[in-house]
């Protein structure tokens, strides 16, 4: 097996590791990206429905989790969402932005993935494909690994960076290796959870859900003081759309979460004007047009409102709309990693340095990306971590080079 030096050698060709790659290499160090994957970037490929959500514009680590809520500052202030957005630009990517500061690809999540390729043929970092990690010494001079698989080798590096991701989508490879390295050279590891993910229901509720499998209506999802305002899709296992998702990173087993239909709006007024202009009217067809149908008509049976309007008085319409922007549910669960879009948690920031990503007690090793305990909110926030932390650690990478 040939013996290879490299200044630097990344794990995982995603977001943050390509990143990482081509700032690394930016004053003439050798740089090595592997992945036991036969494509880089695939997360960024199916992401955004292969549009790519690549940042939000908005992106402060005020819409990150973490047990250090002030780790991810350094970063995201240092590399923003417009100066990533100035990359996208100088390689003419056409973009557009969404609602709340999301900015897509107008053509293909792969022109994200051409343009990180780029970068790093920029700067001369080679890519390995359908490579693992066999094993891993820290030695004097650095790190010494062994590669299986098309890019069999030994390889030593002085800089080891480790952007293998979480636990989310394990069909597309996740494994939770970067967890275990960390743990190897004394790094510790937060409680690691499914995040951005659906939530399911124990029977009870999910057979009133099934009717209205596909409804979707805006909501104001609430856990605790957290809250997030945007739309809510029932699904045969339960709930989803970008609130519940958002909240689910919130949620804990045993606890409800709130749920207001149509917030901002005054549902007792929209109800009494209903019941003035046709007291004849059914509750249930009232109901009708201030919700979706099927959601109306579910709401009506399961709570065992009946009648005409017009028989219905003030206390009763009250307590219909403080219903309606006060349901709880009690979730049984989440899909899991399965479907997870991120994972909750990871190596503790405790032992890295916040500037340059490098563990504070293993200089030349090196945690960026999904990896780290930092946790966006869904809309972009987690592409910009993985571009800050990947700067960071190139940056300062090549920073030492030089």
């Amino acid at each position: 097996m040939r013996a290879e030096r490299f200044d630097t050698v990344i794990l995982g060709a995603g977001a943050a590791g390509m990143m990482c790659a081509a700032h690394a290499g930016a004053r003439g160090g050798r740089v090595l990206v592997i992945d036991h994957a036969k494509a880089p970037g695939e997360k960024i490929r199916i992401s955004g429905g292969g549009r790519c959500n690549f940042t939000n514009i908005g992106a402060t680590a005020r819409n990150f989790l973490s047990e250090n809520p002030h780790f991810a500052k350094s970063a995201l202030g240092r590399y923003t969402a417009r100066d990533f957005l100035a990359l996208v630009e100088r390689h003419r990517i056409p973009w557009h932005e969404k609602t709340l500061g999301q900015l897509f690809c107008d053509n293909s999540a792969k022109d994200i993935i051409a343009m990180l390729r780029a970068e790093m043929a920029a700067v001369g970092a080679e890519l390995r494909l359908s490579t693992t990690l066999e094993e891993l010494e820290r030695g004097d001079n650095g790190f010494r690994l062994m590669l299986g698989g098309e890019g069999a080798a030994t390889v030593s590096c002085r800089h080891l960076v480790v952007a293998c991701g979480g636990k989310s989508i394990p069909k597309m490879g996740a494994t939770g290796l970067g967890y275990r390295i960390a743990e190897r050279f004394g790094l510790a590891v937060t409680e690691t959870r499914p995040a951005l993910v659906p939530l399911t229901f124990a029977e009870d509720m999910l057979a009133g859900f099934r009717e209205i499998a596909g409804v979707a209506v805006p909501v104001r999802v609430s856990f605790g003081k957290t809250s997030f305002d945007e739309a809510m899709l029932f699904t045969h296992r339960g709930l989803s759309g970008p609130a519940i998702l958002q909240i689910s990173s919130y949620w804990r087993e045993g606890q409800p979460v709130r749920i207001a239909f149509l917030p901002g709006r005054d549902l007792l007024s929209e109800l009494r004007a209903s019941r003035q202009e046709n007291g004849r009217r059914s509750l249930a067809n009232a109901l009708a047009e201030i919700l979706p149908k099927r959601l109306a008509g579910y709401m009506a049976e399961r709570h065992g409102w009946s009648g005409q309007m017009g028989e219905t008085g003030d206390r009763k319409l009250a307590a219909i709309a403080a219903t309606l922007q006060g349901f709880e549910v009690m979730p049984l669960g989440t899909e899991g990693y399965r479907t997870a879009e991120v994972t909750l948690g990871g190596v503790d920031t405790a032992g890295i340095n916040s500037r340059s990503l490098e563990a504070k007690d293993v200089p030349g090793l090196y945690f960026i990306g999904e990896v780290v305990d930092v946790t966006g909110w869904l809309g972009g926030y987690n592409f910009q971590w993985a571009w800050s932390s990947g700067w960071a650690a190139g940056t300062a990478i090549a920073e030492k080079a030089g």
